[in-house]
């Protein structure tokens, strides 16, 4: 069987990886000329991700590029007195196996797990695909592959070409940015967050970064004159949002005008009655981003990506059943991560004075107990908090028992 899948971030070298170790002759394409150093954000590998990452030999690297984040300090309005909690006991009443990693380091390291048994095109793109298979390309010729994979993101062009506009895009009211800015403007094992009602800003580093990031997530009251692809408005939009909040932030968004790796999107979240037609089907964030920062995405599509190459290699050529168990099983994470997803999406970044205390209070509260009482309390909600830790992992079909 021969594969395509389109995108080279996380969830498509995991599915490559899985893929070509059933014996599947897999080619991934990606746009960018080389693996992508976007500056993007930190994110989160729970239970699940962790294992799978274990059995692929790579969870000694991940964790040796853990940010190493321990402590939270958080500045309120009308409070001179940062608090400071702790951001590993946090964490670790979502997660009992749980580490925080760089995107960029994460899709680097799953690479170079599969590389030498795969096939890489790098700076092309999809530009058709039949439905026998032929697929052109921007730059390479055309081919005919069994199935293709749309594993390249949110804004996915296997999405666009095979499902048109057919798709329901939630907007969560929110929007995310990463600014890369000098690395002393962050403190080793913490990070510091600035909070006023609808708006977040934080910097964190980590030791192996030579910079470090500025996040910003806000909430306006009405949705922005939005365009994904122009930066410099982007760059305008996000210095209204949050210019004269403070010193420390105005320190950062100074940095943006120059910055050397700028992020911005709307927080977003998909939903279509089904991944796939055809012979092509959607991986991750392409098919089911609950949306980016406040629902576990990079989790959800390492898990997606390893429930599909299981269920294609226990199927064998029947691609079709293979799509309709990987979609059976996919379907209770992904609703139970849009639920959470909407939830987080106004609980993380308050509208209200209130909201903030009641949030800051939350963190001291768990800052304070026992790790073992606060773990004990969260897993009686496996629908929120702890939802990304409960997702079954499938069995590996005869004859490779995937222990990597």
């Amino acid at each position: 069987m021969k594969v395509l899948i389109s995108g080279a971030s996380i969830a498509g070298p995991v599915l490559a990886y899985w893929l070509s170790r059933h014996g599947v002759d897999v080619t991934v394409v990606e746009h960018s000329p080389a693996l992508r150093k976007t500056g993007g954000h930190a994110v989160d590998l729970f239970r699940p991700a962790m294992e799978i990452s274990e059995r692929m030999g790579v969870l000694s690297d991940i964790e040796a590029h853990a940010t190493g984040t321990t402590a939270l300090i958080v500045h309120r309005p009308g409070t001179a007195r940062p608090a400071r909690l702790d951001y590993l006991k946090i964490i670790g009443a979502m997660s009992d196996r749980h580490v925080e990693i760089m995107r960029d380091d994460l899709s680097e390291i799953y690479y170079r797990a599969g590389r030498d048994d795969v096939e890489y095109l790098f700076g092309d793109t999809i530009t058709s695909i039949s439905p026998d298979g032929d697929v052109t390309f921007e730059h390479n010729g055309p081919r005919r592959f069994d199935v293709v994979v749309g594993a390249d993101g949110l804004h996915s062009g296997v999405r666009r070409l095979t499902f048109g506009d057919n798709v329901s895009e939630s907007f969560l009211g929110g929007y995310l940015s990463v600014v890369s800015v000098p690395k002393g403007m962050a403190r080793d094992g913490e990070m510091t967050g600035h909070f006023k009602p609808g708006h977040m800003a934080g910097i964190y580093t980590a030791d192996h970064l030579d910079d470090a990031r500025a996040v910003f997530i806000f909430r306006p009251s009405r949705p922005l004159d939005y365009d994904y692809r122009d930066a410099d408005r982007q760059k305008s939009q996000l210095r209204a949002a949050f210019e004269h909040m403070g010193p420390e932030v105005d320190r950062w968004l100074g940095e943006v005008p120059t910055t050397p790796t700028f992020y911005f999107d709307a927080i977003t979240q998909l939903e279509m009655a089904t991944w796939s037609r055809g012979r092509v089907t959607l991986v991750g964030d392409a098919g089911y981003c609950p949306g980016p920062a406040v629902g576990g995405s990079t989790s959800l599509a390492v898990y997606g990506a390893y429930v599909l190459a299981a269920e294609m290699a226990r199927a064998g050529d029947d691609y079709a059943a293979a799509f309709a168990a990987y979609e059976r099983t996919m379907l209770a994470p992904v609703v139970g991560s849009r639920k959470l997803a909407r939830v987080n999406a106004k609980t993380v970044v308050p509208n209200s004075n209130w909201g903030i205390r009641a949030l800051v209070g939350a963190g001291r509260l768990i800052s304070v107990l026992p790790l073992g009482v606060t773990q004990s309390l969260a897993r009686l909600n496996t629908k929120g908090v702890r939802l990304y830790d409960t997702m079954p992992l499938p069995d590996w079909p005869a004859p490779f028992n995937g222990t990597g």
